[in-house]
């Protein structure tokens, strides 16, 4: 089965809905892209129009922002310290945003969406 971003079927009050028409393409969604530890792997989907995602599977590298400083760097992902959008996620070491994670460069929170952009940022703490 699908995951479709549509209407529901039921009123606030609970009341069923008439089915105005069939499923679009455009209402089509997807299961999230749990981005994980490991060997650098990614992904390519289509999008609307001519852009493309590429939803990273599997990183390394991450680019760590010293706020005193006003410095990037790049750095090595040694551990998943704490991910508040889900124990489940933090259980199974999944990086999303807002994520702690330990770098070679110290304890950093995650600002990009790995799972959007392919891409890993991160603010030292």
């Amino acid at each position: 089965m699908g995951v479709w971003h549509r209407r529901s079927t039921r009123t606030s009050t609970g009341a069923r809905l008439r089915k105005l028409r069939s499923k679009r393409k455009h209402q089509m969604g997807r299961t999230p892209t749990e981005t994980l530890m490991g060997d650098t792997k990614r992904t390519t989907i289509d999008s609307r129009s001519k852009t493309k995602k590429v939803p990273a599977l599997r990183l390394t590298q991450v680019n760590v922002t010293d706020p005193a400083k006003n410095v990037t760097t790049r750095a090595e992902v040694q551990d998943v310290e704490k991910n508040p959008a889900n124990m489940d996620y933090q259980r199974r070491k999944v990086i999303t945003r807002g994520t702690i994670i330990k770098t070679t460069k110290g304890r950093a929170m995650v600002t990009s969406r790995p799972g959007q952009d392919g891409i890993l940022n991160a603010i030292l703490i």
